[in-house]
C-alpha cells in the first residue's frame, strides 16, 4: 500500500523533462478506461480528452504554448488537452438512463458552465491519477493560449480547453526541488 501511495501522491512529482520513450495507443485507452470511472456532478462526464502524439497535431498546438512552457511541450512524448464539452448533457441517454438528466442541464448556461468547470476539473484530475497508477508521469499545466486552441482544436467551439497536461516517462534529473505543501492546521477546519 506505501508504494501505491508514493506512486500517486507522496513521491510523484510534475515533470517538465522527459525521455524518448513513446505513448503508445493502448496506454491512452487504458489511461482513459481508468479514468473514466471518477465521480461527477449527476454523472455528467463533460471532460474531453485530446492526445497529442503526432508531429503534425504537435505543430498545431505549439503557437498556443506560452515561451516558458514551448521546450516542455516540444519534448512531451504526448500532450493531452483536457477538455469540457459544454453540451455533454446529450449524451444522458447513455450515461443516466434511468432518469431525464438531459432536461435538468439543457438550456441552463450557468448550470451547464458551472459543471463543465467543476467536473472537467475532476476527471482531468482522475486522468493524473490514472496515468501515475500506469506508470506514466504528468505534467499538468496552463501557460498557453486558451482561445488559441479552441479555435484550432474545437472550431465549433462545443468543446472549451480547461488545461493541458504532459505524460510520458519522466526524467528524473530534470525535475526541480520539491516545492512545500501547507500542514493540516494551515489547509484544514476540523468541526
Amino acid at each position: 500500500m506505501t508504494d501505491i501511495l508514493d506512486r500517486l501522491f507522496r513521491q510523484a512529482r510534475t515533470h517538465n523533462g522527459w525521455t524518448g520513450q513513446p505513448v503508445t495507443g493502448d496506454m491512452v485507452r487504458a489511461l482513459y478506461d481508468l479514468a473514466k470511472w471518477g465521480p461527477t456532478t449527476a454523472n455528467s462526464n463533460p471532460a474531453r480528452f485530446v492526445f497529442i502524439r503526432s508531429a503534425q497535431a504537435k505543430a498545431r498546438l505549439m503557437p498556443h504554448i506560452n515561451a516558458g512552457n514551448v521546450d516542455k511541450v516540444a519534448q512531451a512524448p504526448c500532450t493531452v488537452i483536457i477538455a469540457g464539452d459544454t453540451r455533454f448533457y446529450e449524451a444522458y441517454d447513455t450515461l443516466f438512463p434511468s432518469r431525464d438528466m438531459r432536461s435538468v442541464f439543457e438550456g441552463k448556461e450557468a448550470l451547464i458552465a458551472e459543471t463543465v468547470a467543476r467536473s472537467s476539473t475532476l476527471q482531468g484530475a482522475y486522468f493524473i491519477m490514472a496515468a501515475r497508477a500506469l506508470g506514466l508521469d504528468c505534467g499538468p499545466m496552463s501557460g498557453f493560449d486558451a482561445a488559441g486552441v479552441d479555435g484550432e482544436f474545437f472550431p465549433d467551439c462545443r468543446w472549451k480547453v480547461n488545461f493541458l497536461c504532459n505524460i510520458g516517462h519522466g526524467q528524473p534529473e530534470a525535475l526541480h526541488p520539491r516545492n512545500p505543501r501547507l500542514d493540516f492546521d494551515k489547509a484544514c477546519l476540523d468541526l
